[in-house]
């Protein structure tokens, strides 16, 4: 049966493309702009193939493409994520929780909003901690705390930077909707990490809401 086995093909091409996709998608979403060549190196593919992937998911309005000069030769392309492939991140019932961060501003005040988030911070300070007893040196505590940020969503990772440096990288926010609505979320976040870690400085050095790509931390052993 032709007709079958074709169809048969088409499916699994058809997934095939699909599955491309979404790693092109997590790709660009961990690593940010990057050119056909990183794209083919990480999916094992050829350039021509990444670029025919890449120049479908343009048309479809998912990546948009722009040239940046290099050094040496002729401006390279680059492709990065567009709003629309922003929103297949997802965002934990975004508009629910702005519409719930109003009606607690309208009927508690602004002190009612701030009793709320200190309450998530003690709770999620107490999780945390309970989590990292058992970390002994600065680079296992901040890659549990990158493996428990991961799970809320934040798509963490954990890199060394330099000796007694690290960086907590953040490519994704889940609270991102809420956290526009109120930037006390971003503070008392900022405020977890650096009672988590109390063996170091904890700095913010990539920030969503002032038009970076993710948030970052940079964690640094005291002196």
């Amino acid at each position: 049966m032709p007709n079958a086995h074709n169809r048969h093909d088409k499916m699994k091409a058809t997934d095939h493309t699909e599955d491309s996709r979404e790693q092109i998608l997590y790709l660009l979403k961990t690593r940010g702009a990057q050119t056909a060549r990183f794209v083919a190196d990480n999916l094992r593919i050829s350039v021509v193939g990444a670029r025919q992937h890449l120049n479908l998911m343009v048309e479809d309005g998912l990546l948009t493409r722009f040239n940046r000069a290099e050094k040496v030769g002729r401006p390279t392309g680059y492709w990065e994520l567009t709003e629309k492939a922003q929103q297949r991140f997802p965002d934990r019932h975004g508009d629910l929780t702005v519409k719930l961060i109003d009606n607690v501003r309208e009927i508690f005040g602004e002190q009612g909003l701030n009793a709320l988030i200190n309450q998530r911070e003690k709770e999620s300070l107490a999780e945390y901690g309970s989590a990292l007893a058992n970390c002994k040196s600065l680079g296992a505590r901040v890659k549990k705390l990158a493996e428990i940020r991961s799970q809320e969503g934040y798509m963490a990772e954990a890199v060394q930077e330099r000796r007694g440096v690290w960086l907590l990288l953040e490519n994704h926010c889940p609270i991102c909707a809420a956290a526009r609505q109120c930037q006390s979320f971003c503070r008392s976040e900022l405020a977890i990490f650096q009672q988590c870690l109390p063996q170091a400085r904890v700095e913010r050095c990539e920030y969503l809401l002032e038009g970076a790509r993710r948030c970052a931390y940079r964690i640094a052993l005291h002196a």
